[in-house]
């Protein structure tokens, strides 16, 4: 099944996507764009493209499990999304992903404009491949 995946954020928004096999996340996009409607459309438009059958949304809940003004706000994009093109959307814990795509990001010295250009998707990326991990390991069991 592919998969998109979506790391919302305020001004930019990294979107990736996985193979039909589920094996591996590939970045995909950034969508600079803070208006909710247009936003849902761009992603809509991505997921059509890619023949998306589901949407993975990052959930960045607290350190401590609890659920934050960002997180409540990623939960409303997930189901306007799920509303809006009738697919299945998961919300997936993202704790610590942006954190982890600078650190990816420090490792390839990527700096200035390209960085910021890029964050966002690797991120989506790191989320994606995270859920993907948990679906197999679930599946094996």
């Amino acid at each position: 099944m592919i998969i998109l995946s979506v790391d919302y954020g305020d001004s930019r928004t990294g979107i990736a996507v996985c193979d039909a096999l589920e094996m591996l996340a590939s970045p995909v996009c950034v969508i600079e764009e803070s208006y909710a409607p247009k936003l849902i459309k761009k992603i809509a438009d991505i997921c059509s493209d890619k023949k998306a059958q589901m949407i993975v949304v990052g959930y960045p809940k607290n350190m401590d499990s609890s659920v934050g003004e960002r997180a409540k706000k990623c939960q409303n994009l997930a189901n306007l999304i799920s509303e809006e093109l009738k697919i299945k959307t998961v919300l997936w814990d993202e704790r610590l992903t942006t954190v982890s795509a600078n650190t990816a990001l420090n490792i390839t010295n990527t700096r200035g404009k390209k960085r910021k250009a890029v964050v966002d998707a690797v991120a989506a990326t790191m989320i994606l491949q995270d859920y993907l991990d948990y679906r197999r390991n679930r599946n094996g069991e």
